[in-house]
């Protein structure tokens, strides 16, 4: 079931919940029949979030994670560049499928600002997707091409974070 137009949104800003907004929209689009795929970037399969624990298996949603990411720990930058382009490689091939009405690219927005990932590359991959495919972007330090070309940017606001008073990230609310 095609999406017509197919848009492209951007989640991103210093604020928590883009990948929780994105999750959502995830969570919806399954409920109406479309498929899925989420693929992550920059972050590792251990530990595994709540949303993913919950979703995996989940019929008509696909997750695709690398599994070396820099969220929650620090890795050679050469391993997750490598993660990167594999995860972006999977991604572009199952978007162009057509088999996907709906693609989140979770922390992609942070990847191309580190450098992992081009922004021509990625441009490349929007333009030339399927007319039906509905593509997520997420991640802080969304570049102003990639804001341009949106056709919803939502920018979260961090107003008051617990993690600045010293509250480390909890199991079940955080991840």
């Amino acid at each position: 079931m095609p999406l017509s137009p197919g848009l492209i949104q951007i989640y991103t800003g210093e604020g928590k919940g883009k990948t929780t907004a994105a999750v959502g929209l995830a969570v919806r689009a399954l409920g109406q029949g479309l498929r899925v795929l989420l693929a992550r970037f920059l972050k590792p399969l251990e530990p595994a979030s709540g949303e993913i624990l919950f979703l995996q298996g989940t019929p008509g949603l696909e997750i695709l994670t690398a599994g070396v990411g820099v969220i929650h720990g620090h890795a050679p930058a050469e391993e997750v560049a490598h993660s990167v382009a594999e995860t972006f490689a999977g991604a572009r091939r199952r978007m162009m499928s057509g088999a996907y009405d709906l693609v989140i690219l979770d922390e992609i927005n942070n990847a191309v600002h580190r450098g992992d990932l081009a922004l021509a590359e990625l441009l490349s991959l929007l333009d030339a997707r399927p007319s039906g495919v509905e593509v997520v972007l997420t991640g802080r330090h969304a570049p102003a091409e990639l804001l341009a070309r949106a056709d919803l940017v939502t920018v979260m606001h961090a107003g008051k974070h617990p993690f600045r008073a010293g509250i480390p990230a909890r199991r079940g609310i955080e991840y």
